[in-house]
Order: structure tokens, then C-alpha cells, then sequence
């Protein structure tokens, strides 16, 4: 019969398993198709500049799409303000979309008032 002690390790490490398998769902490369591009200009609606990582949020054709950015290091690193993707802002993203979720898409790069910054 199993101690308590090998009991809860075996559970600890079914639990770091399942969290790190989940984080590299999430963020994977894998995650999204390259054969499915989106590439639209228009006003930001919301967004967050806070890791883990940006999101601007925006419409297209009446649907709400969610738009994953880099991590806040490296869109300052690239001069990516805050308030460069501030609500009301008019930005151009070009990104991939979301192999589970048609809604939610990863940013190649983001395009403000002419400038381009690469976010990956």
C-alpha cells in the first residue's frame, strides 16, 4: 500500500504535468495556422498592455476578434507603446488565427500610423 508521502509527490506531479502541458497548448506555435491569415485595419475597440502577453480587441464583419501581441518586454523593446494600441486607435495587424478558436488570433506584426513593429 502507497504512503502518503509517494501519494501526494504523484499527485504534485500530475498537476506540474497537466499546468505545463496547458501553457504550451496556449502559447505553442503549433496553436495557430499559417495558411489562415488575417491581415485588417481599423480602430482598436479595447486592448491590455500587461503580461503575459498584449491583446487588442477588434471588430471585423460584426464579430469581436482577440488579438494576441508579444509579451510588454519585448513590444517596449520594439517601441510598441501602450498608447500606440490604445482604444479608438486605427492599427493594421497581420497575424495567424487560432487553430481551436476561429475568434482569437497571434500577431506577426502591428502596423501604427505607418510604422511597422514586428512582434515576433
Amino acid at each position: 500500500m502507497p504512503n502518503r508521502r509517494t501519494v501526494s509527490g504523484a499527485a504534485a506531479v500530475a498537476i506540474v504535468t497537466a499546468l505545463s502541458g496547458a501553457a504550451l497548448a496556449h502559447h505553442g506555435w503549433g496553436g495557430f495556422d499559417r495558411d489562415k491569415v488575417l491581415d485588417h485595419s481599423g480602430p482598436v475597440a479595447r486592448s491590455t498592455y500587461a503580461n503575459p502577453h498584449g491583446t487588442l480587441y477588434m471588430q471585423k464583419d460584426g464579430q469581436e476578434l482577440t488579438i494576441e501581441l508579444a509579451p510588454t518586454s519585448r513590444m517596449q523593446a520594439r517601441g510598441l507603446t501602450a498608447e500606440d494600441i490604445a482604444a479608438g486607435k486605427t492599427v493594421r495587424v497581420y497575424a495567424y488565427q487560432n487553430r481551436g478558436n476561429p475568434a482569437v488570433y497571434r500577431a506577426e506584426w502591428v502596423e501604427v500610423s505607418g510604422r511597422r513593429v514586428e512582434l515576433r
